[in-house]
């Protein structure tokens, strides 16, 4: 029996599961009450067994539904300090502007910033380097992060034309940069995919990587995925095959969820660990509003996305330069742990047109220290290689 109309029950329509009347308990009293006695009888049983599980599935409804997220600048929300635009859907989207003037700019380049971050974060690219090569940089809050509105139907795609009509909006004009890291990575994947024709190039940092796409080998990606701590892989494991579980689980206490949520310890190499102790060294003027909005549409929306089903592989993503009018860069850490080497490998043999970069050395955090950002950029924007990688 599935949920009934509680306004159309006397007419015997039956509306699915996404119908707004269907409310479950109200369905079945209504039912009830226009049986007759002798259908009442046949079914009491059936009732009986039916009843506790409607009411279990719906306490449990309950507790699966994450709160509301509270919009910055509405009554008890947290205050707007960033200038906004509004998108075509109605939605706002936060951004700050770096650089030199955009008007003057010989580059324009939009950064998207990781898992657990913000636009606020800035990109640690030399002054020096800005003003010679003239680049004006845009960073943004992805939806649901700092001060951006959330997307609840957030996906790889709309992340792109979030993109894209920031762009238009602040005329940078035809052709623009992108730069994505770690879980910004998959945007710029999204940028490849559904408005290349937008790209001037662009540049995947440490990008996160989907366990389930279709191109990987099954064992390869089995063999990556055990090397994740166990946390993690029941994390990455629920966002793919159980999406509506996710808040659940990583809202209760009695065993750890995420460990990249929870900043643990055990997925920073020794390089990651040393660039975090010179980063603590420093005085923290900025604070991270990635969370202020809720967890779920921030962090939670990211690996649900991330990780969930995907509509197209990257691995089948074609070059958007055939002439070399531009270039598009992976950056990997070889020590890194959380995104890990051998899948980036493989990735760019699969796209022999990307330029792949491996730092030997390097965990998730290396480009914020070492001059890595300027080596970066200036392969991106004059194709600058670095020689040692």
């Amino acid at each position: 029996m599935g949920p009934i109309c509680c306004r159309k029950a006397t007419n015997g329509i039956k509306h699915n599961r996404h119908c707004k009347c269907a409310l479950p308990l109200e369905a079945i009293f209504t039912f009830v009450s226009h049986l007759k006695a002798p259908d009442l009888e046949k079914m009491a049983p059936k009732l009986v067994f039916v009843l506790p599980i409607v009411l279990l599935g719906w306490a449990f409804q309950a507790i699966l539904r994450p709160p509301a997220a509270k919009l910055c600048g509405s009554p008890g929300g947290p205050p707007l300090t960033s200038p906004r635009i509004k998108l075509r859907d109605g939605r706002y989207l936060a951004y700050r502007e770096d650089g030199v003037h955009k008007d003057k700019a010989r580059y324009k380049i939009i950064t998207i910033h990781a898992f657990d971050s913000t636009k606020d974060i800035p990109l640690p690219v030399s002054k020096e380097l800005v003003e010679e090569l003239g680049i004006y940089l845009l960073a943004f809050d992805r939806a649901g992060y700092g001060e951006s509105d959330p997307n609840p139907r957030r996906d790889v795609k709309s992340e792109a034309l979030d993109i894209e009509e920031l762009a238009d909006q602040l005329e940078l004009g035809q052709k623009f940069y992108v730069l994505g890291t770690s879980m910004g990575g998959y945007s710029v994947w999204g940028c490849l995919q559904y408005i290349p024709h937008r790209l001037a190039g662009a540049a995947l940092v440490v990008p996160v990587i989907n366990y389930w796409w279709p191109s990987f080998p099954a064992e390869l990606s089995r063999q990556a995925f055990k090397k994740q701590v166990v946390p993690e892989q029941r994390t990455l494991w629920i966002a793919h095959n159980v999406p509506s579980l996710l808040y659940l689980w990583m809202t209760q206490k009695w065993l750890p969820s995420s460990a990249a949520a929870m900043h643990h310890p055990e997925i920073f190499s020794k390089h990651d660990m040393e660039v975090l102790q010179k980063m603590m060294a420093m005085p923290r003027t900025i604070v991270n509003k990635s969370r202020q909005q809720g967890t779920y549409e921030s962090i939670h929306r990211d690996l649900l996305v991330a990780f969930g089903r995907w509509e197209f592989d990257p691995m089948n993503i074609t070059n958007p330069f055939p002439q070399n009018e531009g270039s598009v860069h992976i950056w990997q850490g070889y020590e890194d742990r959380l995104v890990l080497v051998e899948l980036q490998r493989y990735i760019s043999k699969k796209l022999p047109w990307i330029k792949y970069h491996e730092v030997p050395e390097g965990g998730h955090m290396f480009m914020l220290v070492d001059g890595w950002t300027d080596r970066i950029l200036k392969a991106l924007l004059v194709g600058e290689e670095p020689s040692a990688v």
